[in-house]
């Protein structure tokens, strides 16, 4: 008989898997994980520690850039900190442009795990659908903040500006047929409000795409089921959230059990899996992204009724208009103070949570008086999902490392930090 021996395998730095940055060192016994060490710390680029040096209004960008899937989300997060301890509330126009976006950021980072998660798994068709229906999202946040991906469009106060009255056309160009580009400004003829509505009313037969592909597919289901099993009570002692948790069958949303922006406002259901494992929580997402559609279009219809300032008019807090900016020289010293000084926030400390696509993304915030906190910390959902990657691999096969780390939609930037 051969002897059998244990031996250890770097998976990784080079991401096999992983949005970002991972180093796993597993211990193996022939190809079954007897351990799993998850090293981090590659992709640290000391965002709360930045964030410390800046005026409260500067960090903002920041956000962006820690799980940079769920731009917006957590952009939210670090505002209504800032807007707690400044005793503050944006306008309801606001209010519901925040939700809306949010539930954009939602589907667009359900679309990149849904396809970078089949595709880690074996399955090409998915990816290249799912992206096409981001390019379409990706375009209304470059409608509003003028940038694809970091958008910087929350404030303190409310949102940067109103959604545009006309939404960017594709242009001529060649070996584009006149047929093919009226075809694709069809929905870009009217407002933002106007393309979004008609996204609204496509996607829910694009996710039926998906699920025809994947969610009777034996050969995903395979790879799914009964793979990394969660029960409840272990998925609370490990501080899961998101659908982490809601897939081991606990209906926990942030949105629902502590309503900010307008969510009391809005109808929408919880998906809660059974089982815990991998294929649930496929499932649970699949289903959120029919519910943040529903949201979405309940937006649109209270947007369209209702007009209203998006930013409060505290000008302390708030930037001149730039038509008055470029017009009179007080307004841009009031502008150009407003942006490299800031603004003073009260003594105190607080901790403000949304429902990010992956989980709870919270900011505890210190201010001691001054225009920049005293502290930052970032509460990221993927670093407890992390450390119980030992616990969830233990006993699985090689391959099932991979489903593993799709199942738990990681991003190294709010791992790291």
């Amino acid at each position: 008989m051969p002897e059998f021996q244990n031996f250890t395998l770097n998976f990784g730095p080079q991401h096999p898997a992983a949005h970002g940055v991972l180093r796993l060192v597993l211990e193996m016994d022939g190809e079954v994980i007897q351990k799993a060490d998850p090293h981090i710390g590659l992709l640290h680029r000391a965002t709360e520690k930045l964030a410390e040096s800046k005026p409260f209004n500067q960090s903002i960008g920041y956000m962006d850039r820690l799980d940079y899937v769920s731009m917006m989300c957590n952009e939210h997060a670090y505002v209504r900190a800032i807007e707690r301890l400044l005793g503050i509330e944006a306008p309801e126009r606001a209010q519901y442009i925040r939700t809306m976006f949010d539930e954009m950021t939602r589907i667009l980072n359900h679309l990149m795990w849904i396809g970078s998660h089949a595709l880690d798994i074996g399955a090409m068709t998915v990816f290249l659908y799912a992206f096409r229906e981001r390019e379409d999202l990706m375009d209304c946040y470059e409608a509003v903040s003028g940038t694809r991906m970091h958008a910087t469009y929350y404030r303190p106060g409310g949102v940067y500006r109103d959604l545009p009255d006309a939404m960017p056309q594709y242009q001529e160009a060649k070996g584009r047929s006149a047929a093919d580009l009226k075809r694709r400004n069809a929905a870009r003829a009217g407002s933002l409000l106007d393309f979004i509505a008609d996204f609204t009313d496509r996607f829910p037969a694009c996710v039926d795409e998906y699920e025809t592909l994947l969610t009777d597919n034996r050969i995903w289901k395979q790879r799914t089921v009964n793979i990394g099993v969660v029960t409840p009570e272990r998925a609370l002692q490990l501080g899961f959230t998101g659908p982490m948790l809601r897939g081991s069958g606990i209906a926990w949303d942030l949105r629902k059990k502590q309503p900010y922006a307008a969510y009391d406002r809005v109808d929408f259901d919880v998906p809660v899996g059974v089982n815990g494992d991998c294929y649930d929580r496929y499932l649970c997402r699949i289903a959120e992204l029919r519910q943040s559609n529903r949201i979405i279009r309940q937006c649109v219809e209270w947007l369209r009724a209702n007009r209203g300032p998006v930013m409060l008019d505290d000008h302390k807090l708030t930037p001149p208009r730039r038509g008055e900016m470029k017009d009179d020289m007080e307004s841009l010293i009031h502008h150009f103070k407003l942006f490299t000084e800031g603004y003073c926030v009260p003594e105190g400390e607080t901790y403000a949570a949304v429902e990010a696509p992956k989980g709870e993304f919270g900011v505890w915030l210190v201010s001691d008086g001054a225009n920049k906190p005293y502290r930052v910390k970032c509460r990221a959902p993927g670093f407890a999902h992390l450390a119980a990657m030992d616990e969830l691999t233990r006993g699985h096969m090689l391959a099932d490392v991979v489903a593993m780390i799709g199942t738990m939609d990681i991003v190294f930037g709010e791992i790291d930090r």
